[in-house]
């Protein structure tokens, strides 16, 4: 018989591995279609989306609980440059990978939610 827990285990694996490739897949369209966005090839695209994950799931909700009130008075429109920061820290931290501005990393943030989002659509 097998273990449940290892069958859940596996499937959260590839899981996270296909959510990684969708956001590679993502970050590669984003950098096409504007102009502020660079990225050097696709293994440049993997670290980031890797790293990019890492961000959104760890500094991303601090960042949130620091400006809720904030982000409450602009009514969630300061969700948007907090988007555009993730996207900018991973370009700080990712070689090959370059956002150039934060008006392109919102933009390009919003683009990769879209385009992900679509993907995922697809996908499941």
């Amino acid at each position: 018989m097998v273990n449940n827990r290892h069958v859940r285990g596996v499937w959260a694996i590839k899981g996270i591995i296909i959510r990684w490739i969708i956001n590679t897949v993502a970050l590669l369209g984003m950098a096409a279609v504007i102009e502020g966005v660079q990225l050097q090839g696709v293994g440049a695209a993997l670290v980031a989306a890797a790293v990019l994950g890492v961000v959104n799931a760890f500094i991303r909700p601090v960042i949130m609980l620091l400006t809720l009130p904030f982000n409450i008075l602009t009514l969630g429109l300061l969700t948007f440059v907090i988007n555009g920061l993730m996207l900018k820290l991973t370009s700080l931290a990712v070689t090959g990978f370059t956002v150039h501005g934060l008006w392109s990393a919102v933009v390009g943030s919003l683009l990769l939610t879209v385009i992900s989002g679509l993907i995922s659509w697809v996908v499941a």
